[in-house]
């Protein structure tokens, strides 16, 4: 990868803050990345309890980092598979971009969601689970298809709105994003494969034992 540079955020809310920033690698990389990720990794497709019922997810997925970032959401516990070099090289370059924009980062866990056309999706939720923090900073990195990320106010204080994250974008939710507001990729009628990078910072003494 090339040597970080400056991107030009996107502000997209003030309070609590969303930042868009596009271009983070340059096309081409992004897409020799995207390529080799569908193509190297050894995608999982889990099986979630919901409503006392086993459900496998609508997409393919997987956990990615430190040996010690073990993750719980949906009643069951995620081991994180080791970081491929290319996404830990990915992980430096966000922390990178993140440390030009003013903004000081550390993650040590990854999900990674496969996403291979339109109709595969994923519902509303928050990142607010015990491990994450209090006011976790979430840094998502999208390659491939474009779609549009739906949020909405957990108080409806606000209409709901969609954000579009184009091919080598970074989304940056920060402190109070997961407290405030819920987001979920819904089924569109858009082609194409979609892999997103969801970087966060486990704590692992928070996680249920």
């Amino acid at each position: 990868m090339s040597p970080p540079h400056a991107l030009p955020g996107e502000p997209l809310l003030d309070s609590p803050p969303l930042t868009l920033f596009p271009g983070l690698l340059g096309e081409l990389a992004a897409t020799r990345l995207l390529m080799q990720l569908d193509q190297a990794l050894a995608w999982q497709r889990p099986s979630l309890r919901l409503y006392g019922r086993e459900h496998p997810i609508p997409r393919r997925q997987l956990w990615m980092g430190d040996q010690d970032a073990r993750y719980h959401y949906s009643g069951r516990d995620f081991l994180p598979e080791p970081w491929h070099p290319s996404v830990k090289a990915l992980r430096d370059r966000v922390v990178s971009a993140l440390a030009n924009a003013g903004t000081r980062a550390r993650f040590n866990s990854v999900l990674l969601n496969r996403y291979a056309g339109g109709e595969e999706r994923m519902g509303w939720h928050s990142d607010d689970e015990p491990e994450l923090g209090p006011d976790p900073l979430i840094a998502a990195v999208s390659l491939g298809s474009e779609r549009p990320l739906r949020f909405r106010w957990k108080d409806r204080s606000n209409e709901a709105f969609n954000v579009w994250l184009p091919h080598d974008s970074l989304l940056v939710m920060g402190a109070g994003v997961q407290d405030r507001l819920q987001h979920a990729l819904l089924p569109r009628r858009l082609p194409g494969l979609r892999i997103s990078l969801t970087f966060r910072l486990v704590n692992p003494t928070a996680s249920p034992a």
